[in-house]
């Protein structure tokens, strides 16, 4: 386990859960499955019941078929036609069931590519809501859950990663992010257990 870095701040009660992609695509035995999601799948639910209506959920949409796609995605769509809706169909981009039945009173943003900023409308949400506050679990460590962490930083919210709360198909990738995010971005990131962030959470 990394360190953890979390401030010993009270979690604002603008604060908002952002789970990143816990989606059927990566949960059921597919070229996509996280091996380990269901260890942390626990931790996650946790965190939903705690604060339901402070959840927002992403959920990666692929391609409809081969080839589509900007630029390189329509190389990585080549490269993944195993994974395009066409060939596993709309169902598979649904969250996974233990997590789809806290929506709502919980959010759910789509989005086309790795971060959530881009081509969504997640940002426009949190600043509807009065959000100044993130905090992160999901998958992939260093795919999806990186994009959305920068975008947070760059956008200036507090954001806690949960260590204990985050999945990766490479177990050496998620180790390294999680050092990286507890050791190189102290003034923007700040990284903790589950345990940790319930402790900080408003009642």
């Amino acid at each position: 386990m990394v360190p953890s870095t979390i401030r010993n701040e009270s979690i604002s009660p603008n604060f908002v859960h952002l789970c990143v992609d816990m989606q059927r695509l990566y949960a059921e035995g597919t070229e996509w499955s996280l091996p380990w999601m269901s260890r942390v799948l626990p931790q996650i639910v946790r965190l939903c019941e705690r604060a339901p209506d402070h959840t927002t959920f992403t959920r990666f949409i692929p391609a409809q078929r081969p080839g589509q796609g900007h630029g390189t995605w329509r190389r990585y769509y080549e490269r993944w036609a195993s994974m395009t809706i066409e060939a596993v169909g709309m169902d598979m981009v649904e969250l996974v069931p233990e997590l789809a039945r806290f929506v709502p009173p919980a959010d759910v943003v789509d989005k086309p590519v790795y971060s959530p900023w881009l081509g969504s409308s997640l940002h426009a949400r949190l600043r509807a809501r009065g959000c100044d506050t993130l905090v992160i679990t999901g998958g992939e460590t260093d795919m999806c859950v990186l994009s959305s962490v920068l975008g947070a930083a760059d956008y200036g919210f507090r954001t806690i990663i949960v260590s204990d709360a985050l999945c990766s198909a490479s177990d050496e990738a998620h180790d390294a992010m999680l050092m990286l995010f507890s050791s190189r971005y102290g003034q923007h990131l700040e990284t903790a257990t589950l345990e940790e962030v319930l402790e900080l959470m408003p009642r």
